[in-house]
């Protein structure tokens, strides 16, 4: 696991919609924005509410590797994050976060939690340097 540095930390808590990225078994992608996505405190896992995923919870089960894109126009650059994740739908990991989704509001189901390991992050800012590993 790698762990964002202060820099990507502060980009990170700026952001209000991360595009998540997924791939079937069969390589199909599927990108959808996200809105509950919190950086943990270990500054290497991220958790992410599945309030209304279907393609995507498919795509996870066949293929449980994610991408997230952090860039936004109240960020400082731009960075791919990726990783393995695993899914919860119980236990006091899952309890914490339905009991953070439902403060936000009874719209939203907290059917799952994903969490993602972060193993890679890499730059997406234009020119010599887009698509290297950062992390």
């Amino acid at each position: 696991m790698v762990k964002l540095n202060s820099e990507m930390k502060n980009a990170f808590s700026k952001m209000r919609i991360f595009p998540l990225a997924t791939a079937s078994k069969d390589g199909v992608p599927n990108v959808i924005p996200i809105g509950f996505c919190k950086l943990q405190e270990d500054d290497e896992t991220v958790w992410i509410a599945d309030n209304f995923f279907l393609k995507t919870l498919e795509n996870l089960k066949e293929n449980p590797r994610v991408a997230l894109y952090v860039w936004g126009p109240e960020t400082q650059g731009c960075f791919q994050i990726k990783g393995p994740i695993e899914i919860k739908t119980s236990g006091e990991d899952y309890e914490k976060m339905y009991k953070m989704v439902k403060s936000m509001g009874d719209r939203f189901p907290a059917r799952s939690l994903v969490i993602m390991k972060i193993t890679e992050v890499y730059e997406c800012v234009s020119g010599p340097d887009a698509g290297k590993k950062l992390l």
